[in-house]
């Protein structure tokens, strides 16, 4: 299982990671990234990688 964290201070809502994750993990919610189903998340990063504001932490639990 994995926690994805988002910091709202760096996130843009740009919402490259919404479109780049694989398991539909995060949603724009009030113009920022939001992680609505963490249980879905596969660990690959892709959100981290694409986020150029490095707004974006992904950890195992």
């Amino acid at each position: 299982m994995f926690d994805v964290v988002v910091d709202k201070d760096k996130c843009t809502g740009c919402e490259e990671c919404v479109g780049s994750c694989p398991a539909s993990v995060l949603e724009l919610i009030d113009g920022k990234s939001e992680p609505v189903n963490m249980d879905e998340c596969l660990g690959c990063e892709t959100c981290v990688e694409v986020c150029d504001f490095e707004a974006i932490t992904v950890t195992e639990i």
